[in-house]
């Protein structure tokens, strides 16, 4: 169960592209392997690239030409490159020529090869791309093209690229160059909120989003959605056992009600094992539907050093996808107020912070937590620096305690800290105290708060401390 995407290409911009064009003119570049979850754009985005920076282009699609296959049974690229050449008619000679291999997990022979395009067609550009990815290439560890290719992340599409799609370009650049602590016209951020509201419920995939500048209708985004979650549901048959099938459906569709809560598999399915449940949220997140965050206690980076493996908090594929599998139906965003508004904020946070660069890292997402009788603490997000960690902070509304942060700032002696949430750019000195193991100790430390929509990389890192 397959849908068709229809893009407008003049407003349906990624920023993913700025870096294949970095890949493009690398002196050191190797065939590119393009990860990410089934339709985030991974094969419109390439394309699109391909048609604007080539001479030369070729496509193969695994799942549509299953023929081809067979030409990569052999490693004889000068044969591959050749009989391509003839099939397609495009000459593939020269520095400004680019074969993408779409669709690769049907064709493991294809991913080994790489190496061997690496090593004997270096004037070759190569990508290749495909969902389920992760399973394939754990299967193919003892063959894969170890050091003869390089990977990039996809993901939904940021609240940025949101804003250009739906024809709001100048509103894009704007938030994008804002500088903290400049202020903003309420009018303008109050424009700006109900653009967040809107992408709670349209979300970051790309057919979502293509069909609401289309249509104007929620009705027909609510289609869509249907349509993705029913395709990841049939993907769930290419792996697992008819159990481990049965048991991903329901853990699909448990994750978007434990958003911002730590995961206790008890609260999936209290009749199955919690190694069981494991196994299968894993199998979901190999598939770049969920993403898990980490608890750490590290004080400095690196932040995987001090991570409790068994304190994860899931985060969905997509905030869209996951208020439709809340059966929130989108008949007006604006009045809508949800029994889940902190767990959409932190949705909105965690995806949004997963687009950042560089693509080239799988990026890991961290959170604080404290679990002590009578003491428990947490802190939503913790950034990782070349220096320092940033511990941020997510409200849905404009305002909330900060107890928790509190007690992170005085056991971490952290001087900064980040709030997001829906009022206007601020910035507070805290001086107050707060029990610690028993004991009250003084707190200060500076508070810096953005609003959703500045929660973008530039002003992110205006925002660190030098």
């Amino acid at each position: 169960m397959y849908v068709c995407i229809t893009i407008n290409t003049e407003t349906m911009t990624r920023d993913f592209t700025a870096y294949l064009l970095e890949w493009k003119n690398s002196m050191n570049r190797k065939p590119l392997i393009v990860r990410g979850a089934r339709q985030v754009g991974k094969t419109y985005t390439i394309e699109d690239f391909a048609g604007n920076h080539y001479k030369n282009f070729i496509k193969i699609n695994f799942e549509e030409t299953p023929e081809m296959k067979a030409l990569f049974k052999t490693n004889n690229i000068a044969e591959i490159i050749q009989t391509l050449e003839l099939t397609y008619g495009v000459s593939l000679s020269g520095d400004n020529s680019l074969l993408f291999l779409d669709e690769v997990q049907a064709c493991p022979e294809a991913i080994t090869s790489l190496r061997y395009f690496h090593e004997k067609a270096t004037y070759l550009h190569v990508i290749a791309a495909g969902s389920l990815l992760d399973h394939l290439l754990n299967k193919l560890s003892y063959s894969m093209p170890v050091g003869r290719v390089e990977f990039a992340y996809m993901y939904p599409m940021s609240f940025t690229e949101f804003l250009i799609a739906l024809g709001h370009a100048e509103l894009a650049n704007y938030i994008t160059e804002y500088t903290f602590p400049n202020p903003i016209n309420t009018v303008l951020h109050e424009r700006l909120l109900k653009w967040v509201r809107l992408y709670y419920f349209i979300g970051g995939m790309p057919e979502a989003v293509s069909v609401y500048v289309q249509t104007k209708s929620l009705r027909e985004v609510e289609k869509v959605h249907e349509s993705i979650i029913k395709s990841l549901e049939f993907d769930f048959a290419k792996y697992g056992t008819r159990k481990q099938q049965e048991l991903l459906v329901k853990t699909l569709r448990y994750i978007p009600k434990g958003t911002g809560q730590k995961l206790k598999y008890i609260k999936i399915d209290p009749a199955e094992r919690s190694d069981t449940l494991k196994e299968v949220l894993h199998l979901l997140v190999k598939s770049r539907i969920v993403h898990l965050i980490k608890s750490s206690s590290a004080s400095k980076p690196p932040l995987e050093y001090g991570v409790n493996e068994k304190m994860i908090k899931p985060l969905f594929l997509d905030i869209g996808l996951a208020n439709h599998l809340l059966k929130l139906r989108l008949l007006d965003p604006d009045q809508l107020i949800t029994a889940n508004e902190g767990g959409m904020a932190e949705q909105y946070t965690g995806q949004q912070l997963l687009t950042f660069s560089p693509y080239y890292i799988d990026k890991q997402l961290y959170y604080w937590s404290r679990e002590k009788r009578n003491s428990e603490a947490e802190v939503d997000y913790l950034l990782e620096t070349s220096n320092t960690v940033l511990p941020v902070e997510v409200k849905s509304g404009k305002s909330g305690t900060l107890k928790s942060l509190h007690v992170y700032m005085t056991e971490k002696n952290r001087q900064t800290a980040v709030r997001i949430n829906a009022g206007l750019p601020s910035e507070v000195r805290i001086e107050t105290a707060v029990y610690v193991e028993k004991q009250l100790k003084s707190v200060k430390y500076r508070l810096i708060s953005i609003p959703f929509y500045l929660l973008n990389e530039k002003v992110v890192s205006g925002l660190i401390p030098k």
